[in-house]
């Protein structure tokens, strides 16, 4: 390779983000830093700027850019430090960046994440929100602006390992989710089904009565992956599993009743294609996000990721099971979401995060995420998800509710 390519971390801080600046790290002759940025947690940002001396970086707070850029100056690193969302979208969309790894947690990345793909970048997709909540926009700016969307989630990175080559979302344009899934795209390839792995979480078998006493640190304790707390719970409801549900649809083409989830607790099988003809294609490897993340910096290429190969007779069994809709109705409630169309994923997600953060805060029970969802869902009215005015007015809109629902149920 002749030219290095300049990457910006969007999340640099989170588990995503540093399993990113490890691979890169591997490779300085093939990669460089262009940005790191991160929500607040300055003291890791610091870190990695001393470390990776980025050409920016980025927080949320004046006042805390106003600290990193001393401390990197004390330090003799002249990181030019800038703050807020505005930033966010710059450094995502600058001419100098090649790569963008989209690895902010929640909506808040939503903006930079189609900013990257207007100005065409390489988008490495590892914030399942900008798709849950504005799938027709993104796949339509990625098509648009010659963008490439490369899933960084471990099981759509899978799927998109296992399908015929080229075949992912965002190729033509659409400005509907009606008129991407009349195109029935995975169908054409002669793929019958997208196999969803999950690992179950850690609360694997247990029933909805038994669920009701989970606390925070309990549902953040996952048996395979190393996450954040927000991301661990989502998984522990198996939330997770669904809004991953949703993207698959969006970056595959596909219609809901063509993803099937499957639990498998050893998280070894990544997830899997069926074909028309018999055949299930599957991609295995060590639970380590940096498999996917180097996957995506090299595409099409293959580095080194630093990760132990696979050891078959170690792992000995690979075990599946139906996921149980009954104790975990999240999963349920995001594949309704996803078949209502329009602004109800956004809707979803939204409900979710709220009701996620107040369990984190200890305000409501680890049952009560999807009782919240579900009335949130209830309450917000779907319309049309082509703009994103109404992808942002549904999000508040469903935010507030949430809210309100809160107030009114103490019992949670």
């Amino acid at each position: 390779m002749s030219q290095r390519l300049a990457v910006t971390v969007l999340g640099a801080t989170g588990s995503i983000g540093a399993s990113t600046l490890d691979v890169l790290a591997r490779h300085p002759e093939r990669y460089s830093v262009y940005a790191l940025t991160a929500h607040r947690s300055r003291d890791a940002l610091l870190s990695a700027c001393l470390r990776h001396q980025p050409q920016i970086a980025v927080i949320e707070t004046q006042a805390d850019a106003t600290w990193l850029r001393n401390a990197l100056r004390a330090a003799g690193v002249f990181t030019d430090v800038q703050y807020g969302a505005e930033a966010l979208v710059d450094v995502s969309a600058a001419a100098e960046v090649d790569v963008v790894m989209a690895a902010i947690v929640g909506a808040a990345g939503l903006l930079p994440t189609l900013a990257a793909a207007r100005a065409g970048k390489r988008v490495l997709l590892a914030n399942k929100e900008a798709l849950v909540m504005s799938g027709a926009l993104l796949m339509d700016e990625v098509a648009q602006h010659g963008a490439t969307l490369l899933p960084i989630d471990s099981e759509h990175n899978a799927i998109y390992q296992c399908l015929p080559a080229g075949l992912c979302g965002g190729r033509e344009a659409a400005r509907s989710q009606e008129q991407r899934l009349a195109k029935n795209g995975i169908a054409q390839s002669g793929v019958t089904q997208l196999l969803l792995t999950a690992s179950g979480g850690p609360f694997r078998g247990w029933s909805a009565d038994a669920l009701a006493a989970v606390t925070p640190d309990q549902a953040c304790a996952h048996p395979n992956w190393s996450m954040g707390r927000k991301i661990s719970v989502d998984s522990a409801t198996l939330m997770n599993k669904g809004l991953e549900l949703i993207e698959a649809c969006w970056l595959f083409d596909a219609r809901p009743e063509q993803v099937q989830v499957v639990v498998h607790p050893q998280s070894v099988v990544h997830s899997m294609v069926a074909y028309s003809d018999g055949s299930v294609l599957a991609q295995l490897g060590n639970p380590d996000m940096r498999t996917p993340i180097a996957y995506g910096l090299a595409w099409p290429e293959r580095i080194d990721a630093g990760v132990r190969p696979l050891d078959l007779f170690e792992v000995a069994r690979l075990d599946f099971e139906a996921p149980d809709d009954e104790a975990f109705p999240c999963l349920r409630l995001a594949r309704d979401a996803m078949q209502a169309g329009g602004t109800a994923p956004a809707v979803l997600n939204a409900a979710n995060e709220v009701g996620v953060a107040s369990f984190l805060d200890g305000r409501l029970g680890f049952g009560g995420i999807a009782e919240l969802v579900a009335r949130v869902l209830d309450a917000c009215p779907v319309v049309a998800a082509t703009e994103l005015d109404a992808v942002l007015d549904a999000d508040a809109r469903a935010r507030h509710e949430a809210q309100v629902w809160l107030r009114q149920c103490p019992s949670y």
